[in-house]
């Protein structure tokens, strides 16, 4: 984990653009205090119980980064009387016009960023609809605070090499660029140009005009980052101890007390060039054993089998013996538990427990 989050920290030193982390992954302030640049941010969230979570860390530079909507606004308007500087993320007049309802009534301007669609991927303004940006900025400027302009490259996760992700970087760059010439043709302020994926932030080759790369799965990695090829095996700083606890040697399986409850359902390398099953299996070291897979999985058992058509060896594992799984997805496997054992290398030694949370506010 330190070693990839210094390995982002100074390639977009290199750049010259800001780090603003997401914490959606890890959902702990001991990591979120590893990886911010600051103890009070800036960081992203996903959910505003991150955000409530954060800001009583003392958390005080958030991005609230999912679309808002008016309920929710209260929320937020809590947060910032408690001192925390915390934006919100829209691309509709509607959002827009009921931020700067809310702002009026408060008698505050809540900050705004307007998303920005960059590669049809989910939601967001087309970067070349003036129509609708220079909208949604005025109605924002009628009681609440146009910030500037976001997005995020979510279509990169399905490309593959690096000409390819370095495209869905320079997309991903031009694309608030251009929006935020649009904006600041209108007389309105956008100070704020946010862009960010590990995929990109890993991958991009200039960063002009960008003033702050986002970025959450990095800290970890996962089995889907490295079928895109952003990292490799032995980056992933995330894993799930499981024990043996019985063999159908007849069909091939060794089984364990990991099932979807503990990787998650998530199968994110089904569509990549090598499907990994519900997570690839290590000794207890984290070292990988060739082609050993979690092929299948119930509530609490795993089964562990060779990948079809490797040519693999299962190993002789005793009924006691400890695997690690390295998971698809990071964010979802975490989300399964409440807390990160802290081993360092190879060591089995648990240095320290970090807390996470997980759930809606």
């Amino acid at each position: 984990m330190e070693r990839n989050i210094a390995r982002l920290r100074t390639r977009l030193d290199g750049l010259g653009v800001a780090l603003r982390p997401h914490l959606k992954t890890a959902k702990s302030v001991d990591v979120a205090r590893r990886v911010m640049t600051s103890p009070a941010g800036p960081a992203t969230v996903s959910t505003l119980k991150e955000a409530e979570q954060f800001v009583a860390a003392g958390v005080r530079d958030i991005i609230y980064a999912v679309g808002i909507v008016p309920s929710k606004l209260p929320q937020v308007l809590a947060l910032r009387a408690k001192g925390a500087d915390v934006a919100v993320v829209l691309d509709t007049v509607e959002q827009a016009q009921a931020v700067a309802l809310a702002s009026r009534t408060a008698g505050t301007r809540i900050p705004a960023l307007i998303e920005i669609d960059c590669d049809g991927h989910r939601s967001g303004v087309l970067p070349t609809d003036k129509q609708r940006l220079v909208e949604i900025g005025r109605a924002l400027a009628n009681g609440a605070e146009l910030r500037g302009v976001l997005t995020h490259a979510g279509g990169s996760y399905t490309a593959r090499g690096a000409e390819a992700l370095q495209q869905c970087a320079e997309g991903e760059r031009r694309s608030v660029v251009d929006a935020a010439a649009i904006v600041r043709e209108a007389g309105l302020a956008c100070p704020v140009l946010s862009v960010g994926s590990t995929p990109t932030a890993h991958n991009a080759t200039d960063l002009s005009g960008v003033t702050e790369v986002r970025a959450g799965v990095f800290m970890f990695f996962d089995l889907v980052m490295a079928g895109v090829g952003v990292c490799q095996i032995d980056d992933i700083a995330v894993s799930v101890l499981a024990t043996v606890i019985g063999h159908q040697r007849e069909k091939g399986w060794i089984l364990i007390d990991a099932g979807w409850m503990a990787m998650s359902q998530d199968k994110g390398t089904s569509k990549q060039e090598v499907n990994q099953g519900y997570g690839l299996v290590c000794n207890s070291a984290g070292v990988p054993y060739a082609d050993l897979i979690v092929a299948d999985a119930n509530q609490e058992h795993g089964i562990i089998t060779v990948r079809p058509g490797s040519g693999g060896v299962l190993p002789n594992l005793a009924i006691g013996d400890r695997v690690r799984i390295l998971p698809n997805h990071a964010c979802a496997t975490g989300a399964q538990h409440r807390a990160y054992h802290v081993v360092r290398g190879t060591s089995d030694k648990v240095e320290a427990e970090w807390p996470r949370f997980g759930g809606w506010q």
